[in-house]
């Protein structure tokens, strides 16, 4: 196994999908960890499987739950929390006029407003011990407006754009700030965003693997880089979306989703 510059680590949204991954990556390196998610009964399932494991159940969307993480984040009596991962979130795929606008409330909520507060209490509580990572889970979303994925995709841009930025202005203190931005990678996303269409439409090769995406955000983060983009495929797309006119690029994403 891989090993970690990491003694103790929090993940949100460790419960399925890329933030399991990586508790699960983390409890194989014997690193500690601080799982957080609403549904307890998994939680405790990696508490079984590996030692050093604290369940937090709480849901980020209330005032209570986020408060709590908040405060662990920021606890100096127990083991300092040297990795926050901001992993917890979800999407919502159709017409923007036929979607529930309360969903898409909590969405912009749990994408962008829990993952800036985590992201401020982490950073505040690294900076002074002069050491410490944060790893913002975002998309390759986050490089293109989505039509049919379109709050999605804006979330997930100003995680992106959020990350890249504190990665800048940590520069220097010795805390790492990393986005990690997976294309599309086979969890449970695709159910709670009625994206399970996909799992057909897209082939094989356009398809992540949760493990290797977790391993490719670790060692993003461990070394010090200001972005994460797993498999060939994905690298490449970023790139050139960096260079195509935005017209054309938002008009290719349009049609290539409606087509599916």
């Amino acid at each position: 196994m891989a090993r970690y510059p990491f003694t103790c680590a929090l993940v949100t949204g460790a419960s399925s999908g890329i933030g399991h991954e990586i508790a699960v990556q983390l409890g194989m390196s014997g690193v500690s960890l601080v799982v957080v998610a609403r549904r307890g009964d998994r939680l405790e399932e990696l508490a079984a499987r590996f030692k050093n494991v604290e369940v937090l159940v709480a849901d980020l969307l209330t005032d209570a739950g986020l408060s709590s993480v908040e405060a662990r984040i920021s606890d100096t009596t127990k083991t300092p929390i040297d990795l926050v991962v901001n992993n917890a979130g979800f999407g919502t795929s159709g017409l923007v006029q036929d979607l529930d606008v309360d969903r898409l409330t909590n969405e912009i909520r749990l994408n962008v407003v829990a993952l800036t507060r985590l992201s401020h209490a982490a950073i505040t509580a690294m900076i002074p011990r002069g050491r410490g990572y944060l790893l913002n889970v975002s998309s390759v979303a986050s490089f293109q407006a989505g039509p049919r994925l379109a709050v999605y995709s804006a979330t997930k841009a100003y995680v992106t754009s959020f990350t890249e930025a504190l990665h800048e202005e940590l520069r220097g203190t010795g805390v790492r700030v990393t986005a990690l931005c997976p294309g599309l990678t086979r969890t449970e996303f695709q159910s709670v965003s009625n994206t399970e269409g996909f799992a057909t439409q897209y082939p094989n090769f356009a398809w992540l693997n949760p493990t290797e995406v977790a391993r490719d955000g670790l060692n993003a983060v461990t070394h010090g880089k200001a972005l994460s983009i797993p498999g060939a495929i994905y690298k490449g797309l970023s790139a050139v979306s960096g260079i195509t006119p935005r017209g054309l690029a938002r008009r290719i994403a349009s049609l290539t989703i409606r087509r599916h």
